[in-house]
């Protein structure tokens, strides 16, 4: 997002009921369940619910088991869909399976890089892991909140987030799991000044009043805990379920499918993206471990007062364990000379896949958690690229005091 002056720019989430964060989320939990037993397995799940059925297909390599169905079933409980009236019901639903091992032509490249087969620009270990994949990951920092990330999607997470506790704990007993919500954030010389528009759609048991119940209760327990008063603004819009009744939720309403929530899980459309999603991946896989470590060196770059904005695009080719390309975007806000960021980037921060699973401990159980309400901006210790542990190092190397 490069845009100066005035304008105005709007994020989207989703609750960890919409079926396509059912389907990141069983694909994340199955990825859970097997790296929590064989840390060097290599897992690419994906899911896909309808009406009653979930169908799990992916490339699994292990030395370990674990029973899909039931980790399926544990996932949608723990969401809240336990009766069929809801939209699904885990108890009853159909689970089909379709498992593979990973192909051998890239194991072949990811077990042994190019540069260690070829010995061509081999340093160390590190260099003995090649990507996953080839493509383009794209991480992002700015100044706009706390969390370093854009307003728009960080109250849209916030939102989306506070439907569901106020679901849980009874306070809107009548919501259900399923629902959206969008924020439309007005910019005033490219720093945000008011919240201009709300979006929400929550799914609800029949025979509740819109106007009369639910839009009066989303403002008083969901949007005031949420906005900022700062933010708020006086000609503020806000739409609650504006097509009407939403009581068909869940698979029932729309089909639900891993990956298909790529903008909601990063940065809101705020920044680039390389279009590869992060749900059932192991963290070999570069689509899902170099846009952290993207994230979590742009994070530091910004956190350190080098810029008001910061974007990093990583390109790797399959099986090669350097990346191909580094680029670095300040988009005019940068502080101190352009060439010297680019410099600290690629000397500070090591982004071959071995480095980035080694610095960022990767290599846990820790991704269903990842798999609703965005995967930065996160206040969550195991979310280790949201660490700001590179701050020192980056300024005492640009000499910032």
């Amino acid at each position: 997002m490069s845009r100066k002056g005035n304008y105005v720019f709007t994020s989207e989430s989703v609750t960890e009921g919409h079926p396509d964060k059912m389907a990141d989320q069983v694909s994340d939990a199955i990825l859970d369940a097997i790296i929590s037993q064989d840390p060097g397995a290599r897992v690419a799940v994906e899911t896909l619910l309808k009406t009653g059925i979930v169908v799990v297909a992916g490339e699994i390599t292990t030395d370990t088991y674990v029973e899909i169905p039931d980790i399926v079933r544990e996932v949608i409980k723990n969401i809240g869909y336990t009766r069929a009236k809801y939209g699904f019901d885990y108890e009853t639903c159909g689970v089909l399976t379709s498992i593979g091992k990973q192909s051998s032509n890239i194991a072949q490249g990811v077990n042994k890089s190019f540069e260690a087969r070829a010995g061509n620009g081999y340093e160390d270990e590190i260099d003995l892991i090649g990507a996953g994949d080839q493509g383009m990951m794209f991480g992002f920092a700015c100044n706009e909140t706390p969390e370093f990330m854009p307003l728009p999607i960080q109250l849209a997470h916030q939102l989306s987030h506070r439907l569901a506790e106020v679901r849980k704990a009874g306070i809107l007993p009548y919501l259900r799991p399923d629902g959206k919500t969008q924020v439309t954030v007005s910019y005033i010389d490219g720093k945000p000044a008011a919240v201009e528009t709300v979006v929400v759609a929550c799914q609800h048991k029949p025979m509740i009043d819109i106007e009369a119940q639910i839009a009066p209760d989303i403002k008083e327990f969901v949007i005031k805990p949420i906005i900022p008063e700062e933010y708020l603004s006086k000609k503020m819009q806000l739409f609650v379920n504006p097509t009407g009744e939403f009581t068909i939720g869940g698979p029932m309403g729309d089909t639900g499918l891993t990956g298909r929530k790529i903008i909601v899980d990063t940065y809101g459309g705020y920044a680039r993206h390389g279009g590869g999603c992060f749900s059932g991946k192991d963290p070999s896989k570069v689509d899902r471990s170099a846009s952290y470590a993207a994230r979590h060196a742009a994070k530091n770059m910004v956190a350190a007062g080098v810029a008001d904005k910061l974007e990093i695009e990583v390109a790797y080719a399959i099986g090669v364990a350097h990346p191909v390309s580094v680029m670095v975007d300040t988009f005019g806000t940068e502080k101190i000379d352009k060439a010297k960021i680019d410099k600290a980037v690629m000397e500070i921060f090591d982004l071959r896949p071995g480095a980035i699973i080694k610095n960022l401990d990767l290599l846990r159980p820790i991704y269903k958690k990842t798999a609703s309400y965005g995967h930065f901006g996160r206040h969550d210790r195991d979310f280790t690229w949201e660490k700001l542990d590179r701050v020192e190092d980056i300024k005492n190397f640009l000499g910032i005091k």
